[in-house]
């Protein structure tokens, strides 16, 4: 049947599907009530077919995309196929469920053309607040699950008639802002809704079968396309290590470790020898550790591969049941989504530095840099401004490294400084690049930035939630270490002291909280 289709229709099919998962990010940045969602875009887009297997994503953030590479598989274990109707939209945040974290929200909506079930189109977006023991819930002393948030096993919002009100009203009962969480579901909603429309128009004009005829044609593609980037690596084992800062016994740095073994057109990653579960809230899944297979191969082989479910069918992942990247589902996780999953890609990087360190950049600012200010907002409601900060770029082989970026599975914009004064009782007093804290080399590291922050009321509350404080943006081949970030709290009465990178604590007015990031690591002996 895939030998029917000619290339033409099959090119047209493909853009019409990733076009139609972008279309799904454009609806949620331009409705959804939250500034993290409309202004810094933390969402994500993708459609899949009727397995689960991923078919098309928007340009979105790396992190979310890998994830959600199994997040309808997973849902289907619990709810099967013959329970879903048209007009259904399920929301689920669990870990477990093919996810990273309680805040990434995912709203699935199943697709139906010439009455068969035949995708499913997936809105991930990040709630500024899902519940728990802290604003923002991200609750640093944290040792189990369910001190972070509301646990939303997959749940049916939305059917055909409109929303159900009564589950709609049990979760924004128990999630901080309500108003804006409600905004943010139903731009998820409508979201999901486009693509329903893009893919009964694509239905219309090309009919089922010839779509998914186009879909194993792309995934053959695919799969044949990372085999030969794969082959392009040299055979061998190579073997990279990464730490997070303190999360270890003793406050100790814990590391995460990869195998890599590379044999003709397959590739094995192996994070068996990762440290045991932490205590705090850095574990993560091994969906996240699949998602950081994902990009790194990608980036480092293949950036130009059409990523879908073929695409990764020479790849094979192993993680230890027990073990940071596998903690059991009890276990606290919202930090490990966007740092310990960076400290997998790294330790992969680290391996490939042995093989191919001319196709590779040095360390880079691979953390959030998340601070969450909670309290009243300038309306009165009580809301949270959820900000990650970027850094210095790591160099390369053939170039500096930028400054002030997001690097890897991270891929959000900062709030601009007109709304954060607009929406929160907070005041932007400076935003600069943090000179020379770029790592020295023949390439030189991209520098961090320096940002601040005054307090404009009693009774905010902060969290910090970061990485790179303590373990600095490594060099490559000889070039030197960027500097590490760093968080100051100057007092209103004349105090000052550093912040740690897992911390909670209560604010005053006239506090001022600077936010230094790191730089990139140099690349090469100077």
């Amino acid at each position: 049947m895939t030998n029917m289709v000619d290339p033409f229709t099959v090119e047209v099919i493909r853009h019409a599907l990733t076009a139609a998962a972008e279309e799904m990010s454009f609806v949620v940045m331009r409705s959804a009530r939250s500034p993290l969602l409309r202004e810094a875009g933390d969402l994500s887009s993708a459609l899949t077919d009727h397995k689960g297997d991923l078919i098309a994503q928007g340009r979105d953030i790396p992190i979310h995309l890998g994830v959600m590479s199994f997040t309808v598989k997973k849902f289907l274990e619990r709810v099967p196929a013959a329970r879903l109707l048209p007009g259904d939209v399920w929301f689920l945040n669990l870990p477990e469920v093919g996810g990273n974290h309680l805040p990434d929200v995912k709203a699935i909506r199943p697709i139906f053309l010439e009455g068969r079930l035949f995708a499913f189109a997936v809105s991930l977006a990040h709630w500024g607040d899902i519940g728990g023991a802290w604003a923002g819930s991200y609750f640093a002393a944290a040792t189990e699950t369910w001190q972070e948030g509301v646990r939303i096993p997959p749940l049916r919002v939305v059917t055909a008639d409109g929303v159900d009100q009564e589950k709609r009203d049990f979760l924004l009962a128990n999630i901080r802002g309500p108003a804006e969480r409600e905004g943010d579901l139903l731009a998820q909603v409508a979201a999901t809704r486009a693509a329903e429309i893009r893919l009964h128009r694509l239905g219309a004009e090309h009919g089922a079968a010839t779509i998914r005829a186009a879909l194993d044609r792309l995934d053959d593609l695919s799969e044949a396309q990372m085999r030969e980037a794969i082959s392009g690596l040299p055979d061998g084992i190579y073997r990279g290590e990464d730490f997070l800062d303190d999360d270890g016994p003793g406050g100790q740095p814990a590391a995460i470790r990869v195998t890599v073994e590379i044999a003709g057109d397959r590739a094995h990653f192996d994070f068996s020898a990762t440290d045991d579960a932490v205590a705090g809230p850095l574990n993560t899944t091994p969906f996240v550790a699949m998602a950081a297979v994902y990009y790194a191969i990608k980036a480092v082989a293949g950036p130009e591969i059409q990523p879908n479910g073929g695409c990764y069918r020479a790849l094979e992942v192993t993680t230890r049941p027990g073990s940071i990247l596998e903690p059991g589902i009890d276990k606290p996780v919202v930090g490990g989504n966007h740092e310990t999953s960076q400290r997998a890609v790294d330790a992969i990087m680290r391996a490939f530095e042995q093989a191919v360190p001319e196709r590779l950049t040095a360390g880079g600012s691979t953390t959030a840099g998340l601070l969450i200010f909670g309290g009243p907002r300038r309306d009165g409601a009580i809301g949270t401004f959820y900000e990650t900060h970027g850094g210095g770029e790591g160099a390369r082989a053939e170039r500096d490294g930028a400054p002030v970026v997001r690097v890897h599975l991270t891929n959000t914009m900062n709030t601009p400084v007109e709304i954060v004064e607009a929406e929160y009782r907070i005041r932007v007093d400076e935003q600069r690049l943090r000179r020379g804290s770029g790592g020295a080399g023949r390439h030189r590291g991209g520098d961090g930035m320096v940002r601040a922050y005054t307090v404009l009321d009693h009774g905010l509350s902060l969290t910090t939630m970061f990485e790179r404080r303590v373990v600095p943006p490594y060099g490559l081949q000889g070039g030197e270490p960027g500097l590490p970030f760093r968080v100051t709290l100057h007092a209103a009465d004349g105090a000052s002291r550093e912040l740690t990178g897992k911390e909670n604590l209560r604010l005053a007015l006239g506090d001022r909280v600077v936010m230094e990031t790191s730089g990139g690591g140099g690349y090469g002996r100077a």
